[in-house]
């Protein structure tokens, strides 16, 4: 998967702002205002970091090793890098679901209820 087609995944979610806060090479996706992916646009290969359960993280990093690593420049606990052009592309729009759905969990009741408002 490229980083387009990555993108494209991202954007096709409700709630859905994509930022550069860190610097011009970090693209950051965030729904209702919180982190839930980061892709890098110059490191290669192509990479993603995405939020993950900290069980499924390990075993992620244990069935894809080196392909799933901790999170570059993140809490490694809750965050993966994900090679793009290592994985299946199913795997990664699985994963990308899953850091969604945990960000999304984690909001406010108000927020959350402003993102099913959203069309």
């Amino acid at each position: 998967m490229n980083i387009e087609e990555f993108r494209s995944l991202c954007l096709n979610k409700k709630g859905i702002t994509e930022e550069f806060p860190f610097d011009v090479n970090t693209l950051v996706f965030k729904v209702m205002g919180k982190m839930f992916a980061l892709v890098s646009l110059e490191r290669l290969p192509a990479q993603c970091n995405l939020k993950c359960d900290p069980e499924r993280a390990i075993e992620l990093r244990e069935a894809y090793d080196g392909a799933i690593v901790p999170g570059y420049h993140m809490s490694k606990k809750h965050w993966n890098t994900l090679l793009l052009d290592s994985l299946p592309p199913q795997l990664i729009k699985e994963l990308l679901d899953h850091s969604y759905d945990l960000v999304v969990a984690s909001l406010t009741k108000k927020l959350r209820q402003e993102l099913e408002d959203l069309d």
